[in-house]
């Protein structure tokens, strides 16, 4: 499922317009999809709304030092 030119992107907050790592989301019926923010017309990755929660659950993990 690719996402139509009129889904609405949301750009990561940590990204900081320096030519960071940066990453876009855009929130779809029932998937989210990812892309380099950098190349936006380039491959984008999507998600099942369950496969995107793992994802996010794994990342806070990470972050909290219990993974």
């Amino acid at each position: 499922m690719m996402p139509s030119s009129s889904v609405q992107w949301r750009k990561s907050s940590y990204s900081n317009g320096m030519g960071g790592e940066c990453l876009e989301v855009a929130i779809l019926t029932e998937a989210i999809a990812v892309r380099d923010s950098k190349v936006a017309p380039g491959p984008q990755v999507t998600l099942s709304n369950a496969a995107w929660q793992s994802f996010i659950g794994a990342l806070a993990s990470i972050q909290a030092g219990t993974c």
